[in-house]
C-alpha cells in the first residue's frame, strides 16, 4: 500500500465541520470516490482535496452539478485554459446574481427607511393628540 496519506470519514467530517452524511452525499453525486478497507470507507489526499473544492464552491453559491464539472475539470491533464475559461464563466454568472441580490436589497431597505419614517411620523401626531376620557 502506497505512503501517501489516507483519511476515514471521521476525520474528514470533523476537519471540516460536516457530517459524515454530508461526505457520503458528496459520495452519491460522484465528488468523492473513496476506497474501502473491509468496510470502512478510506479517503485519498485527492478525496480530501475534492472535498474542500466541493465545500468552497458551496460557500460560492455553486450547485452541485457545476462543482463536479470543475472538480472533474480539476482531475483533468488536459489544457488549463479551457477549465479556467469555464470557472470564469461561473463565476461571472454568480457575481452577476450576486450584484442583482444586493441592487433588490438596497432597494430593500430604502423601501423599509422610509416606512419607519412615515411611521415614526405617525407616531408623534398621535403622541400629541389628547388622549379621549
Amino acid at each position: 500500500m502506497s505512503s501517501a496519506r489516507r483519511f476515514t470519514i471521521t476525520e474528514l467530517a470533523a476537519e471540516f465541520d460536516v457530517t459524515p452524511r454530508a461526505i457520503r452525499f458528496y459520495e452519491d453525486t460522484g465528488l468523492l470516490e473513496p476506497t474501502r478497507a473491509g468496510r470502512n470507507r478510506v479517503y485519498s489526499q485527492r478525496d480530501r482535496t475534492r472535498l474542500k473544492l466541493t465545500l468552497r464552491g458551496k460557500r460560492l453559491g455553486l450547485s452541485l452539478q457545476e462543482i463536479l464539472q470543475l472538480v472533474r475539470m480539476y482531475d483533468s491533464e488536459a489544457d488549463t485554459a479551457p477549465q479556467l475559461e469555464a470557472f470564469m464563466a461561473v463565476l461571472q454568472s454568480h457575481r452577476a446574481q450576486l450584484e442583482q441580490q444586493l441592487d433588490d436589497i438596497r432597494v430593500m431597505l430604502a423601501e423599509i427607511g422610509q416606512h419607519e419614517q412615515r411611521c415614526k411620523r405617525l407616531l408623534a401626531g398621535a403622541n400629541k393628540i389628547p388622549a379621549r376620557r
